[in-house]
């Protein structure tokens, strides 16, 4: 039963009274409306009473709302700090290994330029395999075929003793001598193109650490190995081609840290 339902019953009730009581239909009808009246202020109130529990409900759903926006941004930031931690980390990673780049490239320069003194005796040095080649023309080395070496040969290994020996960095170094043969069959004493360039690395090397006539280097830092025709430097088309595969190559080891890819440090 809603208010003016109400106040209805309530001025029925006691209607019999107030006629009773001497009162006019007039001074009724007066009550009547201001009874009205009271009721129509009283539903404006519930309106703006309900508007007002609306608008509170409303205000507490966008602070429900606000405070999970909140918490997932103070997660956010968490992260945020975190994976900054994390950024961090890894700059000073990157730095370090730069520096450590920097270190080897330096040395690889002072390398390359230590052995720019090669290259004015004519030889060829540069980067195969990631590794730096002092490569020596075979054929001043050795005469066709053979594994003896010619006074030409001797006097080259002598400058290049020479050159390393006095150079303390070049000379603590380890090296291989690598000895090569063009794709022509071998046919002699020392059955196929494997065991001429194996012998012939190994002649170059007796040379480069005999101390009776040879370059008087440290023995414990340097190997031979023969590869044949198996590792050209130029296809093996023409005749100027294969006389560039008769070659002896001496490789400069490198050190653990320097196990990089060298060649684009050459660059």
């Amino acid at each position: 039963m809603n208010a003016r339902h109400v106040a209805l019953t309530v001025l029925a009730l006691t209607l019999p009274s107030v006629v009773g009581c001497g009162h006019s239909e007039e001074e009724w009808q007066s009550k009547l409306k201001e009874i009205e009246g009271l009721n129509s202020k009283l539903g404006k109130v519930h309106g703006e009473k309900k508007k007002c529990d609306d608008d509170l409900a409303k205000a507490q759903d966008d602070i429900t709302g606000l405070k999970t926006e909140l918490d997932v941004a103070r997660g956010k930031a968490g992260d945020l700090s975190k994976l900054s931690a994390d950024q961090r980390t890894m700059i000073e990673r990157l730095r370090k290994e730069k520096e450590q780049l920097d270190a080897i490239k330096k040395r690889f320069n002072e390398l390359k330029t230590k052995l720019d003194a090669l290259t004015k005796l004519g030889l060829n040095v540069t980067v195969r395999n990631n590794q730096m080649v002092i490569q020596l023309p075979g054929d001043v080395l050795f005469a066709s075929g053979k594994t003896d070496l010619q006074p030409k040969g001797k006097e080259m290994l002598h400058q290049v003793a020479d050159v390393i020996s006095k150079d303390a960095g070049l000379a603590s170094r380890h090296y291989q001598v690598a000895g090569h043969t063009d794709s022509k069959a071998y046919a002699g004493p020392l059955k196929d193109n494997w065991g001429l360039s194996l012998m012939r690395a190994r002649e170059v090397l007796m040379f480069l650490i005999s101390t009776k006539d040879g370059g008087g280097l440290d023995p414990k830092k340097w190997a031979a190995t023969g590869y044949g025709d198996t590792d050209p430097a130029v296809p093996n088309d023409s005749p100027e081609n294969m006389a560039k595969n008769r070659r002896v190559e001496l490789v400069v080891l490198p050190n653990v840290e320097e196990m990089l890819d060298i060649s684009k440090m050459s660059k």
